[in-house]
């Protein structure tokens, strides 16, 4: 957790951009489509960084709902 109270979801990418890598990914989605749903939802709290990792910052509270949303 970061010390702004931000729990962190870290990602890796391939060098064709796709997912390879994420945390908190629930239980029967891939690490590309956990991405998508956290693209398409909190996109904006995304952070890219070098080396082909970024990280997205969101409160646990919103984690703990994505993750609830992702397995209906």
């Amino acid at each position: 957790m970061a010390s702004d109270g931000k729990q962190l979801i870290h990602v890796r990418f391939a060098p064709d951009g796709t997912v390879t890598e994420i945390q908190e990914r629930p239980e029967g989605l891939d690490a590309q489509q956990w991405f998508a749903k956290l693209s398409n939802t909190a996109g904006s709290s995304f952070q890219s960084l070098s080396g082909g990792r970024g990280l997205f910052r969101l409160a646990p509270d919103e984690v703990a709902a994505l993750k609830a949303t992702a397995q209906q």
